[in-house]
């Protein structure tokens, strides 16, 4: 019994590596990718291969996360946000992380590539380089816009789900991307202004750091604009019909209002209630969109 409660342990420190909650919106998003790309209900093949397209994703998903709170464990250990993860309180070594994350990645990628498609574990694979070095190691340090350009990354998971179950990206899979690509500035932007000292004293030039509150929450309204003309897209395309319509007004308007309450008065707990609204309307839309398909 008492060789049991380490293992569980190290399991726990081990999982926290993924970003649990990060990565269960990753695969949400996939998943959306993959069902929109089906026509009606999905056959028992499909669904298998929805199943280990998702497995795949988690696996190279988690990888990346991992390889990032191991190059970034001495900024984590400097922001309250972040201080607890495993790395950062030196609970893991680097060897273990860079372990983990380099069988979690092969693992994935064998699964993408064989019970998947290759187009399918390539993406996975560039999505994988995109954030945890192009971002990670070079725009994060380097540029206040880090989040705007590594938001591509954050922006593939549905172009994956697409191409797992077609074997090509569409049109709609890019219209899928651009949504969450236009919608990661926003979230990450409110985030980072009530996280503002965390920041300062990382030494990252995130833009409530370099450019000041009042910018930053001008750039997220400007932001919340665009991304409300993007939502419509879908329904322009032909993609979704008037349940998600209605559903994308109403998302968009409530996170554009939050936005403009954000830019007229700021507070720490309005920027953080803007903050987690953007989680709601993210999942919500994409919920939205799942619906309508079967409508």
């Amino acid at each position: 019994m008492s060789l049991a409660v380490p293992f569980f342990i190290r399991l726990r420190q081990f999982n926290a590596l993924t970003k649990p909650r990060v990565i269960q919106l990753i695969v949400f998003c996939a998943l959306i990718g993959m069902v929109l790309a089906v026509p009606g209900v999905p056959n028992l093949d499909e669904v298998k291969l929805g199943a280990w397209s998702c497995l795949g994703i988690w696996f190279v998903s988690g990888a990346a996360a991992a390889f990032n709170c191991l190059v970034e464990k001495g900024i984590d250990s400097r922001m309250k946000r972040t201080a607890w993860r495993p790395t950062a309180k030196g609970e893991l070594s680097d060897f273990e992380t860079l372990l983990f994350s380099t069988v979690m990645c092969l693992v994935g990628s064998w699964i993408l590539y064989e019970l998947v498609n290759p187009l399918t574990m390539w993406l996975t694979f560039a999505t994988f380089v995109g954030y945890a070095v192009i971002y990670t190691v070079i725009l994060k340090p380097l540029t206040p816009q880090n989040i705007v350009i590594g938001g591509a990354s954050g922006a593939m998971p549905p172009v994956l789900g697409w191409a797992a179950m077609t074997g090509d990206v569409g049109p709609e899979a890019l219209i899928l991307f651009l949504i969450i690509f236009l919608w990661t500035p926003p979230h990450f932007w409110a985030l980072a202004l009530y996280r503002v000292e965390d920041y300062r004293k990382s030494g990252l030039p995130m833009l409530p750091v370099t450019h000041g509150n009042e910018f930053t929450r001008l750039q997220i309204l400007l932001y919340t604009f665009v991304l409300f003309a993007s939502c419509l897209m879908p329904f322009i395309y032909r993609m979704s019909g008037w349940f998600y319509l209605v559903s994308a007004i109403i998302l968009s308007l409530g996170f554009c209002g939050y936005a403009f309450a954000l830019w007229r008065n700021y507070s720490d707990a309005l920027a953080r209630k803007t903050f987690r609204f953007s989680l709601i309307h993210l999942s919500l839309l994409f919920a939205a969109l799942l619906i309508d398909h079967y409508l």
